[in-house]
């Protein structure tokens, strides 16, 4: 069984209301593998009349915690909540928020972790601000983003506004399950949310 998380639109903005199906708790963290920063043209931070051409994100890379997936696209479901990747493996980014380096908060999520093991967020809660995110883009171009805050709230207690809400800037939030794992339900309590913004390098 894959996390069963799921996002349902509440009022105009989405919340995680779903969590997971094995305990984090079974497996160390340990070092978290190497990878290295890439290299390539690095997108400039968007103004309003550049955000309409910005590319579509292919590939996520985060050093800090040794994360190098492909994106895969998550849509909507028939009830109302965003799709999540079939796969522990791979992160997604949600087709109805902002692509990645556009005004706006351009959603990420991934799966914590299965019974199978640790997901490809598995350490998200372990980013610090200042880490970089690096979203390799359809044209080649990476957008940077520098992480400012990681958060975990009760589900039950979720802002929908603060991370789905508009923002007059390119930023990027990262969205996992953590915290308390309920073994009636099967499911995390929480939800792990990395904020960021985009910045115009690599240092």
């Amino acid at each position: 069984m894959l996390l069963a998380g799921s996002l349902a639109v509440l009022g105009g903005g989405v919340a995680i209301v779903v969590g997971n199906a094995h305990d984090r708790g079974a497996y160390a963290a340990g070092p978290a593998p190497r990878v290295a920063v890439p290299h390539g043209p690095i997108a400039t931070v968007p103004d309003a009349e550049q955000d309409a051409n910005v590319p579509l994100p292919a590939f996520l890379i985060i050093p800090a915690i040794g994360v190098r997936t492909r994106l895969v696209r998550l849509g909507t479901t028939r009830g109302g909540a965003m799709a999540v990747p079939g796969t522990t493996a791979v992160a997604g980014w949600f087709t109805a928020s902002p692509r990645p380096g556009a005004i706006g908060s351009s959603i990420i999520a991934g799966h914590v972790d299965s019974y199978l093991g640790p997901g490809v967020f598995f350490r998200l809660r372990l980013l610090r601000p200042g880490d970089r995110v690096f979203v390799r883009r359809a044209n080649g171009t990476f957008a940077v983003f520098r992480i400012t805050a990681v958060r975990t709230y009760l589900k039950t207690r979720f802002p929908v506004q603060a991370v789905y809400g508009p923002v007059p800037y390119a930023s990027l939030r990262l969205i996992t399950c953590g915290g308390a794992f309920d073994y009636a339900t099967r499911h995390y309590l929480s939800s792990i949310v990395a904020y960021a913004a985009q910045v115009g390098s690599t240092s």
